[in-house]
């Protein structure tokens, strides 16, 4: 079998390859093999050609050929396959210069090779069948140049911006790495929420099969309309002394159990309720106890409509950096009622349920109207970066935050920080400066044993990250309308709100006044504020500073020589007595505060005269 060969031909317009005839010899120039009947230049050269297009791939598909009996086929046609044929690699022959036969030896037998040469395609040299009469061709439409623009092109006016919801408080900026959020739509809450407070299905819960209810042999007998309205109208009336007595006497019995009680308390509101879940950090070891204490000291005090006022009050606009809405203040009350109905025993009846209602009305109300008020002027929270942070002790930390936007308070007062790092996690902290024009605030923190905030603040924090800082409050300031004498004392870091009001009168003008501030401490290294508060007293005579130390190093020579005196805070306290016709104001650890304050009120100062923010409990000396 003969094997076909790849010949090149080159032109004067460039080169072209050629397949071989099949049945002709390999052309060797000046041979003409026996047999083979010579062929003019010419004539070889159309051979060729039509060897080529017959064996080289074309760039477009030409049709196929049409029986005479049919009209012909316009439009393309898929080829018929073709098989690969082997291209050779050898030598190509030349061209011939001049016209002369051409000359081919022998005809040898090849192997087909794989192909190493390029093949460049010739166009078909068939006729291309031209189109109907009855399709002429479409002449492209003129280009037309437009005029040059003689005004500037109109711009169309924004969308209107939709009406704003709620107050116009915008942060300047609005996320930061580990920022918790807390309110609904929040990752928290939906892990929770099975159902908002309306009854919708939460976003991203599995809708939850209702309970099929087990037969019930007798349907108990349902309160007459009538009477439901007649209780709920009663349960709005204000407290009478009747009901505070009955407060009173079910707090009796059930303060004894008061863990109990709570923890029945909880599980009725996570198991009811679960969207209120949301509002409590995951662990509950510290904030268990606060709400249900706070109600019961609320109950408590319901004989004092003004102090209740203000604590409630606080309570309220606190309460919103929760995320708390007024639906959650309802189901909080039933479950509260029940645990207590649990737990008071025998003594529980319509009337002492009744009162707790009336009660609870109370309360409620209040914390609701100072959270609404509040929500019209306020955000429920602020957010502060970090801007400063400086390790004083190995267990002491100053930081500086800058918030988001005003904030507002008074020398004296503390706030609540949550920290990125443990979400729903709130501790107070006490501004340590009066406001500044810079709009910057400042913290002593002192990490404590298992405090989870404290030891993140100290240990963790760092400029850059992000805060979250609810509303001010505090009632240890400074009395606008007396201008008398002060007696500031602080422990540890207590001395953070006393600075502050130092600042305050110095900036304000002591205006004949004077002022004793007394900073105690178990170490001299604990005495950090002790260097900068005596440096105001040399530019302020009106100020006296006297530093306390009552742990190692106390009453030696060293000590001495430093100006420190010897003993514990309140006994150091009574030594430089009386203080009457002052206004005393007690920060720091809740032990030292009430020692201090009866050692106060032993040496003839009224309590009135005595300010602190611990309460209930802390505060009893």
């Amino acid at each position: 079998m003969k094997s076909r060969r790849t010949l090149l031909v080159r032109t004067g317009h460039g080169s072209a390859a050629a397949s071989a005839v099949p049945g002709l010899p390999e052309a060797v120039p000046g041979v003409v093999p026996d047999g083979v009947q010579a062929v003019a230049p010419a004539a070889a050269a159309h051979a060729v050609a039509d060897a080529v297009a017959d064996a080289a791939p074309t760039a477009e598909p030409s049709a196929p050929p049409v029986p005479p009996d049919l009209p012909p086929v316009f439009g393309p046609v898929e080829p018929a396959p073709v098989a690969p044929r082997p291209v050779a690699s050898g030598p190509v022959a030349p061209w011939p210069a001049a016209p002369g036969p051409i000359v081919t030896g022998p005809v040898l037998p090849m192997e087909p090779v794989l192909p190493v040469v390029t093949v460049v395609p010739v166009q078909s040299v068939r006729p291309v069948v031209p189109a109907p009469p009855s399709a002429p061709p479409v002449a492209p439409p003129p280009f037309v140049v437009p005029p040059r623009p003689v005004e500037p092109p109109a711009v169309p006016a924004p969308p209107a911006a939709a009406a704003p919801v709620g107050p116009v408080i915008e942060p300047l900026f609005t996320s930061a790495p580990g920022l918790n959020w807390a309110g609904p739509g929040d990752q928290w809450s939906r892990a929770w929420a099975l159902r908002t407070l309306d009854g919708a299905a939460a976003p991203d819960a599995a809708p939850v099969a209702s309970p099929v209810a087990p037969p019930v042999a007798e349907a108990p007998q349902a309160a007459s309309p009538t009477a439901m309205t007649e209780t709920r109208d009663a349960a709005e009336l204000p407290p009478t002394a009747r009901d505070i007595e009955l407060i009173r006497t079910s707090l009796a019995i059930v303060e004894p159990v008061a863990d109990r009680a709570t923890a029945h308390f909880y599980a009725l509101i996570f198991l009811g309720h679960p969207e209120i879940r949301a509002l409590f950090p995951a662990a509950m070891d510290v904030q268990r106890d606060r709400l249900f204490r706070a109600l019961l000291t609320a109950a408590r005090s319901a004989g004092d409509p003004e102090g209740l006022r203000a604590h409630l009050g606080a309570l309220g606009r606190g309460h919103r950096r929760y995320g708390t809405l007024t639906g959650h203040y309802g189901p909080v009350g039933e479950c509260l009622v029940a645990a207590l109905a649990k737990y008071a025993g025998s003594r529980w009846n319509a009337e002492t349920e009744l009162a707790w209602r009336r009660v609870y009305r109370l309360v409620s109300s209040i914390m609701i109207e100072a959270a609404e008020e509040a929500a019209r002027t306020s955000p429920p929270w602020w957010r502060g970066e970090v801007v400063a942070h400086e390790r004083r002790t190995p267990d002491v930390a100053v930081l500086t935050v800058r918030p988001d936007q005003a904030y507002p308070y008074r020398a004296g007062q503390y706030t609540s920080l949550e920290t990125p790092w443990w979400p729903r996690v709130w501790r107070h902290f006490s501004f340590a400066s009066a406001p500044r024009p810079d709009g910057l605030l400042t913290f002593h923190v002192k990490a404590v044993q298992a405090g989870w905030v404290s030891n993140a603040l100290v240990h963790r924090a760092a400029p850059g990250d992000v805060l979250r800082l609810g509303p001010a409050v505090g009632g240890m300031t400074l009395d606008d309308t007396d201008d008398g004498d002060l007696l500031l004392v602080g422990g540890g870091t207590g001395i953070a709100p006393l600075r502050a009001l130092v600042e305050e009168v110095a900036g304000r003008g002591a205006g004949g006044r004077s002022v004793e501030v007394f900073h105690g401490a178990r170490t001299p290294a604990e005495l950090y504020e002790l260097a900068a508060l005596r440096e105001l007293a040399d530019r302020h005579r009106w100020l006296t500073v006297r530093a306390v130390l009552s742990g190692p190093g106390a009453g030696t020579a060293d000590a001495a020589a430093a100006g420190l005196l010897a003993g514990e805070l309140p006994e150091a306290v009574a030594r430089f007595g009386p203080w009457t016709g002052r206004t005393a104001y007690l920060s720091g650890p809740p032990a030292m505060v009430r020692r201090t304050t009866g050692v106060l009120l032993r040496s003839g100062l009224p309590a009135e005269r005595i300010r602190h923010d611990l309460v209930g409990d802390l505060a009893a000396p």
